[in-house]
């Protein structure tokens, strides 16, 4: 007689694919590096099934949900990799030139280090999430805003951050392989360069 129930391994997938949707609708979003290969055994969690072939599972965390406790929870739980939602922008870390505030980022990363987890910062260098200060430079006045802004948040997380999002957004939307017509974009083509060699 035959069975119409589905092999395990497809039962895995569907669980875990389940697990993943519920966790995202959960945090608002989470960054998956790896679908575990069928024929690796279940892991209990997320981030366990992704550290079998030398991977991360991770999330965006928001500092202002560390006090819920589902939420930390969920994210201590499936997580190996935390990204601090907002905290580590430039809006945020540099609300005003040349004063550097990295209270809320920080609070992400030392729950994240506490909690075993790596941390990817976000973002160095980015036409949104800018203060109003920023937004009113360009040319090389805003070129060297952005050189001391990599500078400064690099300098206070100095070998504390497993990997950085050092550029982000640089290509426009669809599918034109464009650059962003951007104010960090109209400070010259090397914009991109500078910002990593920074």
């Amino acid at each position: 007689m035959r069975s119409n129930a589905a092999p395990p391994s497809t039962v895995r997938r569907t669980i875990g694919g389940l697990c993943a949707a519920l966790i995202v609708g959960v945090l608002g979003s989470a960054t998956i590096l790896v679908a575990p290969s069928t024929s690796q055994a279940a892991e209990s969690t997320l981030g366990s099934a992704a550290a079998q072939s030398g991977r991360y599972f991770g999330t965006a965390i928001a500092s202002g949900r560390l006090g819920d406790s589902a939420y930390t929870t969920i994210a201590n739980r499936e997580f190996n990799m935390v990204t601090p939602e907002n905290e580590m922008k430039i809006d945020a870390t540099e609300p005003q030139q040349g004063r550097f505030d990295f209270t809320a980022g920080d609070r992400v990363h030392n729950w994240a280090v506490q909690n075993g987890k790596k941390v990817r910062g976000h973002t160095l260098a980015w036409h949104s999430q800018q203060p109003t200060w920023m937004q009113n430079l360009s040319g090389s006045a805003l070129r060297q805003a952005m050189i001391n802004h990599i500078n400064g948040v690099m300098g206070h997380y100095k070998g504390k951050i497993a990997q950085w999002d050092v550029v982000n957004e640089a290509f426009a939307d669809g599918s034109s392989g464009a650059r962003r017509d951007s104010n960090l974009q109209r400070t010259g083509n090397d914009w991109i360069e500078v910002a990593f060699r920074t």
